[in-house]
């Protein structure tokens, strides 16, 4: 009996506000959604419900312990097994995980997106391609600044003391560190217009070749457990 060829896994990583979605968005778009499952780790946050408002600014957020982390290496071996998943959706603005989730089916290419992907040895095997979005401090800075501002409803303030108390004490235990792992470093994030083609062309060839071995009926399977 044979089996479809186990997808390749990538891993998109980097510090907050460096890029990381931008460049996942670009590698969607020009790979094709339809190629690529796409995991991302921040949807693996920790249920807050239970905590109280006034009690949640000391919540480390940026602290591996504050994702489900095991949860979503067994999705990421679950979609390399050829199984489909639901992944959670969180509700950044409350700090809670909502009822709801998102259907994720196998596809050639899986694409894990995350700060601290790199960091957790755990899931960091599981990955055929790591890369990593480097940007300076002072872009990541301003750009999280915008974006709790704009989509989370955070005053200026608070953003400021979370960066000063956790994000970046934990990006440079963390985060940096992590970039080691990686087996491409991507400079200046979603800017880097030559360095996403280059990506994007790269893992097009593996879906071609993902797609040839399901036609030729060369279909090595590499299950993960």
């Amino acid at each position: 009996m044979t089996h479809p060829p186990r997808p390749i896994t990538i891993a998109v990583a980097g510090g907050t506000g460096s890029g990381k979605t931008t460049i996942s968005t670009s590698i969607l778009e020009r790979v094709g959604s339809q190629n690529i499952a796409y995991i991302p780790h921040d949807a693996y946050y920790r249920d807050r419900a239970n905590i109280p408002m006034m009690d949640r600014d000391i919540v480390n957020f940026d602290h591996p312990d504050a994702l489900e982390t095991s949860l979503m290496r067994q999705h990421i071996i679950d979609l390399q097994n050829g199984l489909s998943v639901e992944i959670p959706v969180y509700d950044f603005t409350h700090d809670r995980r909502t009822q709801h989730t998102v259907f994720v089916a196998s596809q050639p290419i899986i694409l894990v997106e995350g700060i601290l992907i790199l960091a957790e040895e755990s899931v960091r095997s599981l990955f055929d391609v790591k890369i990593f979005v480097d940007t300076d401090a002072d872009l990541r800075f301003i750009r999280r600044l915008k974006r709790d501002l704009v989509e989370r409803g955070r005053t200026a303030e608070s953003v400021i003391d979370q960066y000063l108390l956790t994000v970046r004490p934990m990006h440079l235990e963390f985060v940096e560190p992590s970039k080691r792992y990686a087996d491409v470093i991507i400079p200046e994030g979603g800017f880097n217009t030559v360095a996403i083609d280059m990506v994007s062309d790269r893992i097009r060839s593996m879906v071609r070749a993902h797609t040839r071995q399901i036609g030729t009926g060369d279909l090595s399977p590499r299950p993960r457990v």
